[in-house]
């Protein structure tokens, strides 16, 4: 009796186990797909470009932030 408990308690814990992986892995597909997807779908909406993927004509991808040109103001949001 006490190896069929035993046998028990081990098959249970596997399936535990197992469903846990299945459960985990589908809840994270969906986190990534709903904040990536919907990241991407903004993105695409409003035009935003993370990444300047073409830059124009020259030597640097440095930019020139011209600190001294600018009001205070505009300093406190740069992104």
């Amino acid at each position: 009796m006490n190896q069929f408990y035993a046998g028990f308690k081990n098959g249970m814990k596997n399936f535990g186990t197992t469903i846990s992986i299945i459960v985990n892995s589908i809840l994270l597909l969906l986190v990534y797909l709903i904040g990536v997807g919907l990241t991407f779908l903004f993105s695409k909406i409003f035009r935003k470009k993370f990444l300047e993927t073409k830059p124009e004509n020259v030597k640097t991808y440095w930019k020139d932030l011209n600190l001294k040109n600018q009001k205070k103001e505009e300093c406190y949001r740069q992104f």
